[in-house]
């Protein structure tokens, strides 16, 4: 259920400073942000009980590992019925080489970002967990040529 949540400016604050560096300890976030490290834990504590700061997360570069192909595949679905649906939501993300997936509205239903050794690693993957899935009807391959980050959004901004 989603919630609102009231942030302050040192809430927001916090959340940059994690942002730029979430492995920031917690006496660098203090000084940064002005406040003590006790006062740190407390309203980090508070943002993730709130759902606010939903986890911490490593960054792999998939080619540093040999696996230089990105892709987003688009999936529509045959029919929109919620036993499908709900059973495609929860075995999608779990497909190998799955890095988000992404329920939406619009001409598609699904997209997933996922990476590959190369376009036969692609291929093979469309094929063997997507076009076998009984509700998919249809998918569609874009390949990337760069992921760049975004500035990443923080509440009270635009």
């Amino acid at each position: 259920m989603s919630q609102n949540v009231s942030l302050d400016a040192t809430d927001r604050r916090l959340l940059q400073e994690l942002n730029a560096d979430s492995r920031a300890s917690g006496a660098a976030l203090a000084e940064s942000v002005g406040i003590s490290e006790s006062t740190v834990s407390l309203r980090l504590k508070r943002l993730r009980s709130l759902g606010v700061i939903r986890g911490f997360r490593i960054d792999v570069d998939p080619a540093s590992l040999g696996v230089g192909l990105q892709a987003l595949v688009s999936i529509r679905l045959a029919k929109h019925d919620r036993a499908e649906i709900d059973a495609f939501t929860a075995a999608a993300p779990n497909f190998p080489g799955v890095v988000r997936m992404y329920h939406m509205a619009g001409a598609d239903d699904y997209l997933l970002h996922i990476v590959a050794t190369d376009t036969e690693a692609v291929q093979s993957f469309v094929l063997d967990y997507l076009t076998r899935y009984p509700a998919v009807a249809h998918t569609r391959t874009n390949l990337i040529y760069r992921v760049e980050d975004g500035s990443a959004w923080i509440p009270g901004e635009p």
